[in-house]
């Protein structure tokens, strides 16, 4: 229910010009402050400390202070002329000062730790923070207008095109801008000035009109993920610390996809999925041709890749045959269970609690590099003049692998199979009233995802060079869990950046080792608070959140009307 405004229309339009003004100088001085410096020393951020040319990190700010004014001038003109609003101008005004402050905030906080005290903070940074707070004040108190609808929005086909690839084009100099990073309160900060423009896409319709664009264009926009993510190596000179985190962020989307299917799509709480993941890592070590391999038999990569995913489907299959006939919080501690006990199980098979197969805790090390069809992992290879180690080889064959693993998730989605795990995931008594095969559908979900996992933990076996029972704990089930209700469960967009994130973040603040797991359980409740259907939601499970949000019910069946979108789709 709507609580009517208690200002009278006369105090409304004052109060809202006062705010058009302040909210106007606020963003002028967020566009001049970056030309001052900011820090006193050089070695703070990216060096604040030059007169007249803005660092990187700057520019950035500057970016926020350009969207504040050019949304506030938009809306003066499109009042004005008293043409029908598409766009949330005052939305998308209001998005872009309030990620300015927190910018700033950060910025300030980051130069303060950095330089140890407040007092190595510059005039500029201080003016910078001055005109972020005027608009945001600014901002609060202009009327927001209506919620912007741009997603029925046609433009010309080359012209939706262009948008999707520049948004791809984009999305790989964000990625790369961020794996260079060094410093953590730079990190930090970015990651605070891509929250501030995706609310920004968000709230002032923009974000709608992409969307649409994707749904009318996916074949170009499949295509342009591919292209960016294979021309990523080539961004990086040769580095392979920043080339082994990529690898190890899609080995963990990988294997969170598979996920996905279990938890997303037929809504079971698995607990215990890291164990999959393992049981592909050891199958591979124990079948490479390591020197502490326990088996003398050594098929081509290819076999072992599906003897991985088999074993791993296999245990999906002897543990869920039991298991997957209760469901809720019993399933949870059951999977938890299950996750330990392979952990364990791998420790004991040492020759002496049992057969000699894994080495116990020690692991089975020396995992060779791969040499497929007299391709060497483990060379250096020139591609256009830049250098690509083992990591950038592992790299472009893991996308091949998620690429299949995302094909497989997203027809299973579209078929009779997924849409009777969705009746089960919204309720089993229903659904298997309805004549859907319950028990068999989600043991099949489990048997499936475990293969995924299974399939992704062969190629993490070479990437590692040693596999040992202590990569698979209870920790690594929970972050892949977090990843998907953090991305946003049932989609394939969601849960790939939501692994990002996740995998990513660590990776970057490591200067706050102590408190990573404080700031990641932060980043979970707020997400829980403000967004619980997750960065990029179906609109089922958004509609399902916010069914009491009145503007988000209007815009979503406008974009059904418009634009012929079945609500509640599945994977985005």
């Amino acid at each position: 229910m709507k609580i009517p405004n208690p200002l009278t229309p006369e105090l409304q339009q004052r109060t809202t010009g006062t705010g058009r003004i302040l909210a106007l100088v606020g963003g002028v001085i967020m566009i001049a402050a970056p030309f001052l410096p900011w820090a006193y020393g050089r070695s703070a951020l990216d060096n604040m400390t030059v007169l007249g040319y803005p660092s990187p990190m700057q520019f950035l700010f500057l970016v926020l202070g350009l969207l504040v004014v050019g949304f506030l001038v938009g809306s003066h003109l499109y009042l004005k002329r008293r043409r029908k609003r598409r766009v949330g101008w005052v939305r998308g005004a209001k998005s872009a000062a309030t990620g300015g402050l927190i910018y700033i905030v950060l910025i300030i906080i980051s130069i303060a730790v950095e330089l140890e005290g407040l007092v190595n903070v510059e005039y500029g940074g201080w003016v910078a923070l001055i005109g972020a707070g005027l608009a945001f004040v600014g901002t609060k108190l202009m009327l927001a207008d209506r919620a912007p609808n741009l997603g029925g929005l046609v433009a010309k086909p080359w012209i939706e095109i262009i948008c999707v690839a520049a948004v791809m084009a984009l999305a790989l100099f964000g990625a790369a801008f961020a794996l260079n990073m060094d410093d953590g309160g730079s990190f930090v900060s970015f990651l605070g000035f891509i929250g501030a423009i995706i609310a920004v896409l968000f709230t002032s319709g923009v974000m709608g009109f992409l969307s649409s664009c994707t749904q009318r264009h996916r074949k170009v926009l499949i295509l342009s993920a591919f292209v960016v993510a294979f021309a990523f190596p080539l961004t990086q000179g040769g580095s392979d610390a920043n080339m082994s985190i990529a690898t190890q962020v899609i080995i963990f989307a990988a294997t969170a996809m598979g996920l996905n299917i279990v938890v997303g799509l037929a809504g079971l709480l698995d607990l215990g999925y890291i164990a999959f993941l393992g049981a592909g890592a050891f199958t591979a070590a124990i079948l490479s041709k390591s020197a502490f391999a326990t088996i003398d038999w050594h098929p081509p990569f290819i076999v072992v890749v599906l003897i991985s995913g088999c074993v791993s489907a296999t245990l999906g299959l002897i543990i869920g045959s039991p298991t997957l006939r209760v469901s809720g919080d019993y399933l949870a501690i059951v999977t938890l269970a299950f996750g330990e006990i392979f952990r364990i199980s791998m420790i004991n098979l040492d020759g002496t609690d049992g057969p000699d197969l894994t080495h116990g805790s020690n692991g089975i090390p020396g995992v060779p590099d791969l040499n497929l069809f007299g391709f060497d992992f483990g060379d250096t290879h020139v591609l256009f003049g830049i250098p690509l180690g083992r990591f950038s080889n592992y790299y472009f064959l893991l996308l091949l692998v998620i690429g299949l693993i995302i094909l497989v998730f997203v027809r299973l989605n579209n078929s009779r199979i997924g849409r009777g795990w969705v009746a089960i995931r919204e309720d089993e008594k229903a659904a298997e009233a309805m004549g859907v095969n319950v028990f068999g559908l989600k043991l099949f979900a489990f048997a499936g995802g475990a293969f995924l996992a299974g399939v992704a933990g062969s190629v993490k076996a070479h990437v590692d060079v040693s596999v040992t029972p202590d990569q698979y704990v209870f920790l690594e089930s929970a972050f892949l869990l977090a990843a998907i209700v953090l991305g946003g469960m049932g989609t394939v967009l969601g849960v790939l950046i939501g692994a990002t994130i996740l995998k990513l973040m660590p990776e970057k603040l490591r200067f706050v080792s102590e408190y990573r797991l404080l700031i990641f359980g932060l980043l979970l409740v707020l997400m829980m608070r403000f967004r619980p259907e997750g960065l990029v939601p179906n609109q089922r499970r958004q509609l399902e959140f916010h069914d009491d949000d009145e503007d988000l019910v209007d815009r979503i069946e406008e974009e059904v009307e418009e634009t012929g979108l079945v609500k509640g789709g599945g994977a985005s």
